[in-house]
């Protein structure tokens, strides 16, 4: 006889543990199946190694520039095996967090494969405890994703990578190709040429960071070519032909580049196949995604699904976002859809973005009149003070009948540490806040955070340094 319980959850990521955890402090009995570690890819195969490798790169960079100090430093050798065993460090802390946390809240993590056998009904195979069935009132699907990959650039694990194998390297290589600019690939590129690496990004599209602010993109791709990263835009990968230490990879109109490494940074594809979910009446679409509607019940009643496996912003916070609405939905509560339009975005390359709301372009073309500014660090004293100049902050509201800014429709942000200061905006564009109600607070000075203040200020007609 199988056993029940109040929720089963499919997958242990960011949308599975966040599910678990809210659902298990609501008082619900909740069963999660893993088939590896809690924690999913964010946690073991991409945000936190990533970020991690991201900030060895800053260190790198802040003793590069030792000597604006008054510092003398000869060229530092670096053990990249240090900071990888580093980063295990970390993740085996959070691992052992989050492990902790569900056993106090008496969350059921069940090892194995789990697949929906029918609404209600889950089969779990492969795991420590053997082949079982549970049974939940409701069941939500949270397996999440893998990789893309390409026709021609098969994954081997040595010449080519996905961001799995490269989270795994002991040592980087002297030269690599990254083959997609958009945010992941952008990420690894500059983590890699910050650390020695010579880097070439090539991206079908006509700009690297598509969907970003083309203000924002032009300050990264000036930033990226100043460091040496060669980027070629609107070119097609052909292929590739290994020979030596590594490979020749082929593009755009007969063109070729020799390297040690290829990264494949393509994107990600939802796991849903591992479900089996043919015959269950759960649909997917022909990219597979299971379809969801505005509160991630999918076509059979009693089964959602959340996180990277529905057509939504793959990022973590999203997922948890997903989950929250899921749990609530299952207890009967209100249970506020996520605003997709409005979601913070962040990325870690350097220099660093972040952003909320609708660019520039987006918004005239949803039919907005618009009003922008950008204020430059250049002007900032902080950013003087730290030596990170290059950058700025964009708003974006709509425009009222004297030329002011009215309600803010997006804020983005370019330069330093700007994933730690999008707060102020994302908050101000997720309450339709307008210009007049931000400007009103107070900036700590000197600050980075300044620089979203003194933006909103100049949207009221009166600005001080801009």
């Amino acid at each position: 006889m199988a056993d029940r319980h109040d929720v089963v959850i499919i997958g242990g990521g960011p949308g599975g543990y966040a599910a678990a955890l809210y659902g298990a402090a609501a008082g619900l009995d909740i069963a999660m199946i893993e088939n590896q570690k809690v924690g999913g890819t964010c946690l073991h195969r991409g945000c936190i190694p990533a970020k991690e490798l991201l900030e060895t790169a800053h260190v790198r960079r802040t003793l590069a520039g030792a000597a604006e100090f008054g510092f003398t430093i000869d060229e530092p050798a670096m053990d990249f095996g240090v900071s990888q065993d580093r980063s295990q460090g970390v993740i085996d802390k959070l691992h052992s967090g989050l492990s902790g946390l569900l056993g106090n809240r008496k969350v059921r993590v069940v090892n194995g494969t789990g697949k929906l056998l029918a609404p209600g009904r889950v089969g779990v195979s492969g795991g420590e405890d053997g082949d079982l069935e549970l049974e939940g009132d409701a069941v939500i699907l949270a397996t999440g994703s893998v990789p893309r990959t390409i026709p021609g650039f098969d994954v081997d694990g040595e010449i080519v990578l996905t961001s799995d194998e490269l989270l795994k390297l002991r040592e980087l290589p002297a030269s690599a190709v990254v083959i997609g600019g958009g945010a992941i690939g952008c990420e690894f590129a500059s983590m890699m040429a910050d650390l020695g690496t010579e880097v070439t990004i090539l991206e079908a599209l006509p700009k690297i960071l598509p969907g970003l602010d083309g203000d924002v993109a032009k300050i990264v791709e000036r930033s990226f070519k100043k460091r040496g990263i060669t980027i070629h835009t609107g070119v097609e990968v052909k292929g590739h032909e290994p020979g030596g230490s590594g490979t020749k990879v082929s593009f755009g109109d007969d063109q070729t580049i020799e390297v040690e490494k290829v990264v494949v940074s393509v994107g990600r594809r939802p796991l849903s196949d591992v479900l089996e979910l043919d015959g269950t009446g759960v649909e997917v679409d022909e990219r597979g995604f299971v379809k969801v509607d505005e509160r991630c019940r999918t076509t059979v009643d009693g089964v959602w699904a959340v996180g990277d496996l529905i057509p939504t912003a793959q990022l973590a916070h999203v997922g948890f976002a997903e989950a929250i609405v899921v749990i609530r939905d299952i207890l009967g509560e209100d249970a506020v859809p996520v605003d997709y339009t409005r979601v913070p975005w962040c990325i870690y390359c350097h220099p660093e973005v972040a952003f909320a709301g609708l660019s520039e372009d987006a918004a005239k073309e949803a039919g907005h009149e618009v009003v922008t500014v950008k204020h430059r660090f250049g002007g900032n004293g902080r950013a003087l003070i730290i030596g990170e100049a290059d950058g700025l902050v964009k708003i974006i509201a709509e425009k009222q009948e004297d030329g002011t800014g009215g309600q803010i429709l997006g804020v983005h942000m370019v330069g330093p540490w700007v994933t730690e200061q999008l707060g102020q905006g994302y908050l101000a564009v997720n309450w339709e806040a307008t210009v007049d109600d931000v400007a009103q607070f107070l900036q700590p000075h000197p600050s980075l955070s300044e620089n979203f203040g003194e933006a909103v200020m100049s949207l009221t007609g009166r600005g001080l340094h801009g």
